[in-house]
């Protein structure tokens, strides 16, 4: 039922709210149903088309940058339309997750399904841990993917 499922959680650990993928992705690895993989990756590119090579869906975990309060949780489908690259704006990957995306759609390797769940950052100050309320969003999504999974 679970095989071929990626989990990629995307950021740098080392800046503030970026951690909220890294910090999903640790906390689903012991969770998830057998035949889930989960991954972290800092958003190259490449390392996110290596990442989900040959699975079926791909569930990936970002911070975004919009008018929304820290810690609001997004939830987008990316299999047939590009996501808003302004959520990714301010973002410490050189090339975003939109772009790597577009990129694995123009390649013919995006897998069937691809879901982003979007974190609203407050902080991307370098060494500082994760605000209050995104490690609260972290929990949130974790539930939430756990719900997926199991569906």
């Amino acid at each position: 039922m679970n095989e071929g499922n990626v989990i990629v959680g995307v950021g740098n650990p080392m800046r503030g709210d970026d951690a909220v993928g890294p910090a999903v992705a640790a906390g689903l690895r012991a969770l998830v149903p057998h035949g889930v993989r989960v991954v972290q990756c800092e958003g190259e590119p490449t390392a996110l088309m290596d990442a989900w090579a040959g699975a079926r869906r791909v569930i990936l975990v970002d911070a975004v940058t919009s008018a929304a309060p820290p810690g609001s949780v997004v939830r987008m489908e990316a299999s047939e339309e590009g996501l808003p690259a302004r959520l990714f704006a301010r973002s410490t990957h050189l090339v975003g997750i939109a772009e790597a995306i577009e990129l694995a759609r123009a390649l013919g390797t995006l897998p069937e399904q691809v879901v982003v769940y979007g974190v609203e950052a407050g902080t991307f100050v370098p060494g500082e841990a994760l605000s209050r309320q995104v490690a609260h969003a972290v929990e949130v999504v974790t539930d939430r993917i756990l719900a997926e999974l199991h569906a």
